[in-house]
């Protein structure tokens, strides 16, 4: 059993005016989605081009599929390790580590020999993305000030938009067969991304450990140093900074393993975890619900081919990103509930009025993606805030383990049972069959914003600390106190 410690480190942090330093974090650690982005859009663009005998590896349609399988089991299982290990070994040595295996990954991706290391190699791409979101989240929650915690986080998880937009317009030139050989030109897409990931790693060297999580490790001199040097430098841009009161006090030593995990979710924050598994179930349907019939909807219904598709990728990319960037500020202005709400619910009945006039052939192409669009700029803020609200409302010791497990349950959902279900709708090859998936996942989202608005907590602007105490907090500070 350790010491006590009593710091005043998180009101510290959460007082700082912004900041170039805020800037550099958001940029180190933020960005990272623009790689998941990328990855994710290119093999759905490139997927027909790697079935050709020229490709070099020239894949069935059924391997394509296995690939993409290999991705999101290799981002469930690596979410998972890397999560537990992001909360035993810290948030900065995870997240160098899962970066780096990132470049190593992708990089081999785009010198893939046969169909096998193309599988291998994707599920390390996978795993890598997948320990990059419990280790980034927890990382850029503890560092961000309160105050401006909602937009940041929802600006940050809205960031995998501009890489599907990137990956989509790529694409297009990358499928021209008059500036790349059909060898090459999926081969330099991959490339790309490990590019990206070498200058994000540039930066993300010089961010600092969580001081939130070396003072419960009992590393809390070290944790006062950065504090300390981030302080006199933020000052030197902004003035001096107000003195603050507000300490905590917390035992150190303290092991949180799978059973504290289990404990803290199933009986002390049931309720938190039962809205949690709504939001992420919620966005996980209605995001496979458009997605993944996209393109056969637009080939099958509106005679689009295939090269053409990624175009119709961008629109639906913009207002992704544009739901989370215009509305982020709302959630720590007007609060958490109520946007959350307002964005799953908001989301849900777009969908279901867009079935409805695809179901009675009342949209073109362009309206279509008007309509999805729409859609999606209310859906991505509501799941960027699903991954916001499950690193907020969580004890610091378990944070990044929690959020690993709700991004594996979301994902693994929305990568496999997803599929399947969309998959037997578009196979029916009527409208009416589609339309019952996109009712599907317009009812998540609505359940789930229900869910939020009637036992959801409401952590707008305030302290991770007093929306859920670490479990190692005590009441009464001991002799010994350090």
């Amino acid at each position: 059993m350790g010491a006590v410690v009593r710091t005043n480190i998180p009101a510290r942090l959460d007082r700082l005016p912004w900041s170039n330093w805020h800037w550099r974090i958001l940029i180190g650690l933020g960005t990272v989605w623009i790689l998941d982005g990328l990855e994710v859009t290119i093999v759905g663009t490139l997927g027909d081009r790697l079935t050709h005998p020229q490709s070099g590896l020239h894949l069935s349609p059924t391997e394509v599929g296995l690939a993409a399988a290999a991705y999101v089991i290799g981002a469930v299982l690596g979410a998972l390790v890397f999560g537990g290990l992001t909360d035993w070994l810290g948030r900065k040595r995870i997240f160098v580590v899962t970066l780096a295996l990132y470049l190593v990954a992708t990089l081999a991706t785009a010198l893939s020999f046969n169909a096998w290391s193309f599988f291998a190699f994707r599920f390390l791409t996978g795993s890598a993305i997948g320990g990059e979101y419990s280790a980034i989240n927890s990382a850029i929650d503890e560092l961000i000030p309160a105050r401006v915690r909602g937009r940041v986080d929802l600006l940050v998880n809205g960031s995998f938009w501009l890489g599907a937009m990137a990956g989509s317009a790529a694409s297009i030139l990358l499928l021209d067969q008059s500036l790349l050989p059909l060898n090459i030109g999926w081969r330099v897409a991959f490339s790309l991304g490990a590019l990206l990931g070498v200058a994000i790693l540039l930066v993300r060297r010089h961010v600092p450990e969580s001081p939130r999580w070396l003072f419960l490790h009992a590393r809390d001199q070290e944790a006062e140093q950065i504090v300390a040097a981030v302080e006199q430098r933020v000052a030197s841009e902004k003035g001096r900074l107000a003195p603050v009161e507000d300490y905590v006090s917390v035992q150190t030593g303290l092991r949180s393993g799978l059973r504290a995990v289990a404990r803290t979710l199933a009986v002390k924050y049931r309720k938190r975890t039962a809205v949690g598994l709504a939001l992420f179930v919620g966005q996980a349907f209605l995001y496979n619900a458009v997605f993944f019939t996209q393109a056969m909807v637009l080939s099958k219904f509106f005679g689009v081919r295939d090269a053409r598709v990624g175009a119709f990728m961008i629109p639906l990319a913009l207002g992704n990103f544009l739901g989370p960037a215009l509305l982020g500020a709302l959630f720590d202005t007007i609060g958490r509930r109520v946007m959350i709400t307002a964005s799953f619910v908001l989301s849900g009945l777009l969908l279901i009025g867009t079935a409805l006039l695809f179901q009675r052939e009342l949209l073109s192409t362009s309206t279509l993606t008007i309509a999805w669009s729409a859609v999606f700029f209310f859906a991505s803020a509501a799941a960027s805030s699903a991954y916001l609200t499950v690193s907020e409302v969580f004890p610091m010791e378990i944070r990044a383990s929690a959020i690993a497990l709700f991004y594996a349950i979301g994902t693994g959902l929305g990568g496999v049972i997803g599929p399947v279900l969309f998959g037997a709708a578009i196979e029916v090859g009527t409208r009416s069959a589609v339309a019952s998936g996109y009712y599907l996942g317009a009812a998540l989202m609505i359940l789930a914003g229900l869910a939020e608005g009637l036992l959801g907590v409401e952590a707008a602007r305030a302290s991770l600390e007093q929306i859920a105490p670490p479990l190692s907090t005590v009441s009464e500070e001991p002799p010994g106190l350090r």
